[in-house]
């Protein structure tokens, strides 16, 4: 087994280990930056593309597509951790189905949509990079991809601006997390790049901002099928 491919499990391995402490943490609204900025930005992006239907890939709890469920958007949530997935359920997700990113850059998911997002859900390397390459056979003709994740200027610190693996952190979370996952990093250039390599073109990149420090909270993708 290649690094990557251990790596990318280990990521899922830990947020199996830390699912109870997260959806506590995103439904008593814990994560300031989330309730400042983040959480805002990619809701009013899926709406602004006016989606009949949503594929949410790694809804967690279920928080986004039960947003979108609640304005009469058909949506599909996916996420490879039970416990996620059962809460999401039992939080009135209709459709909420136990799927890892392997399994759906395999064809296990049989469905298209207006739009597919992924918020903060991107994390890994080699599963992310065959996910996104599968993307649009769960598009529309006209659908739309969004991603929110980490903005690389912001997320990169000290260490160099360069693609690789860094060891995660749940500093700012309750003591109820641990050992925190290990995580992809890409630069901006890299993320634009794998959007290509996947037959979309960006069609907007969004830097929502923190109203606290007036610095990006994150980076928005917004692409569609190209051609």
């Amino acid at each position: 087994m290649n690094r990557d491919i251990r790596t990318d499990t280990e990521v899922l391995a830990s947020w199996q280990r830390n699912a109870t402490p997260w959806i506590a943490a995103v439904r008593g609204g814990e994560i300031a930056s989330r309730r400042l900025a983040t959480d805002a930005a990619v809701l009013d992006a899926v709406l602004a593309c006016s989606p009949r239907s949503v594929v949410d890939l790694g809804c967690g709890e279920g928080w986004l597509a039960l947003a979108l469920a609640r304005r009469r958007i058909a949506v599909t949530g996916v996420d490879a951790v039970p416990e996620l997935v059962e809460a999401a359920r039992e939080a009135g997700l209709a459709d909420c189905r136990l799927l890892t990113y392997e399994q759906i850059a395999q064809g296990a998911l049989d469905c298209r949509a207006d739009a597919v997002v992924c918020n903060f859900s991107l994390i890994g390397s080699t599963c992310v990079d065959d996910l996104l390459r599968a993307v649009p056979t769960l598009l529309e003709p006209q659908g739309t991809l969004i991603v929110q994740t980490l903005h690389p200027l912001m997320a990169c610190g000290d260490e160099p601006y360069v693609d690789g693996w860094r060891a995660g952190s749940w500093a700012g979370f309750s003591s109820a997390f641990r050992d925190a996952p290990p995580w992809y990093f890409r630069t901006l250039e890299s993320w634009i790049a794998l959007l290509d390599a996947s037959g979309l073109a960006l069609r907007a990149l969004r830097e929502p901002l923190d109203p606290r420090s007036g610095k990006p909270a994150s980076v928005l993708f917004v692409a569609q099928l190209r051609g």
